[in-house]
C-alpha cells in the first residue's frame, strides 16, 4: 500500500454535466428529517445516483483526482459511502475497508471490515455530509484502532456546518460538489 498519484483539482466546469445529471436524478422536495435531526424542504437522495452505474462510475472518475496522494487505503462509511468507496477502489486499485456504524454482534464483531487499519493512512469516503456527525463518530472509532485519518472525501457537502465540525476534530473535508453547485447546475 502507498502513494499512487499526485493530487489534482477537478475543474468545476468539467463537472457541470455530471452536476446536472446528479441534480436531475437525485434532487427532490418535500419535508425530510435529516440524520442530524434537522428538517429540510429539499433533499438529494443519494441512492438515486449511487444505484445508477453510469453515474456512480462518473462520480468515482471525477473524485479520483481529489484523493490525497499519501493514503494507504479508503474507509467507506455505512451505507452510502460504501458504493462510492468501492467505485473509487476499482478506479485506483486502493484497498478499502467497510466501516459500520457500530460493531456487529456476531462473527468477527468488528466495525471495520476488510483489513487491519492500525498504522494506515486512510481517507474517509462518504456520500453526503450535513453535520459531519457520523464521520466524526466513525473517525473516532478508526483512530482508536490506530488508523491515521485527516482527510474526508464526499460527493455532496450540504453546507450546513459539517465542514467546520470536521475541522474541529482535525479533519479536512473535500467535496466533489456542494449543495450550491448542484442547485446552480439544476437551475
Amino acid at each position: 500500500m502507498g502513494s499512487y498519484f499526485p493530487i489534482q483539482r477537478v475543474s468545476r466546469l468539467k463537472n457541470q454535466k455530471l452536476a446536472q445529471e446528479i441534480y436531475k436524478s437525485a434532487y427532490i422536495t418535500g419535508d425530510f428529517l435529516l440524520r442530524s435531526g434537522q428538517r429540510s424542504k429539499e433533499y438529494f437522495d443519494k441512492y438515486r445516483f449511487e444505484s445508477q452505474p453510469h453515474l456512480l462510475r462518473a462520480i468515482a472518475k471525477e473524485m479520483v483526482p481529489l484523493l490525497p496522494k499519501d493514503i494507504d487505503g479508503l474507509a467507506g462509511l455505512e451505507v452510502g459511502g460504501i458504493p462510492i468507496a468501492t467505485a473509487l477502489s476499482l478506479e485506483t486499485g486502493l484497498p478499502l475497508c467497510f466501516v459500520r456504524k457500530k460493531a456487529k454482534e456476531y462473527g468477527t464483531c468488528q466495525f471495520a471490515e476488510g483489513f487491519a487499519v492500525k498504522g494506515l493512512r486512510l481517507c474517509i469516503i462518504e456520500d453526503v455530509v450535513t453535520s459531519g456527525g457520523q464521520v466524526i463518530l466513525s473517525t473516532e472509532d478508526l483512530r482508536k484502532e490506530g488508523a491515521l485519518i485527516s482527510q474526508v472525501l464526499c460527493v455532496i457537502d450540504r453546507e450546513q456546518g459539517g465542514r467546520e465540525k470536521l475541522e474541529a476534530v482535525d479533519l479536512t473535508l473535500t467535496s466533489l460538489f456542494t449543495m450550491t453547485d448542484l442547485k446552480s447546475a439544476g437551475a
